[in-house]
């Protein structure tokens, strides 16, 4: 026996049925969203972060072998202060991130700075320059970190 209300209806969702689950999809969307963007900005600050402090080793290998900094991100490595520390794009891994070192010419540079400055148009645009220095100073926009 069938009901008089349910004869013409099969299985199925309503229209209001799907309205909700939209509505729902798109709040969360709303919300993550943001979060998630966040969350790749400061995992790219933090990957450079890394990569700078890796290329501060490397220029202390280098003033070890030859009592001076190397003033070039992109030249390669030859274990003199003459040649650079072979960042051959001379930009980060992923891209977001470019590297420069001053001075940028010298015999025997005593002093440095590394500073990476974001990619525009990049994730990480309005991020502040994060820079290493030789003095040890570490800083991301005006903050020590």
């Amino acid at each position: 026996m069938t009901n008089a209300s349910t004869a013409g209806r099969t299985g199925g969702f309503t229209l209001i049925e799907l309205m909700i689950v939209v509505a729902i999809i798109a709040l969360l969307a709303g919300i993550g969203y943001p979060s998630y963007q966040s969350y790749v900005t400061r995992a790219s600050r933090e990957a450079c972060k890394s990569e700078l402090l890796q290329l501060q080793n490397l220029q202390e290998k280098i003033y070890l072998n030859s009592n001076g900094y190397a003033t070039s991100v992109t030249a390669s490595y030859n274990g003199r202060n003459d040649g650079g520390l072979g960042v051959t794009s001379g930009m980060t891994s992923d891209n977001k991130y470019t590297i420069t070192i001053s001075p940028t010419s010298g015999a025997a540079v005593q002093t440095y700075t590394l500073t990476a400055t974001p990619v525009a148009g990049s994730s990480q645009t309005g991020d502040g320059n994060i820079t290493v220095a030789s003095d040890g100073t570490r800083t991301w926009g005006t903050a020590t970190w």
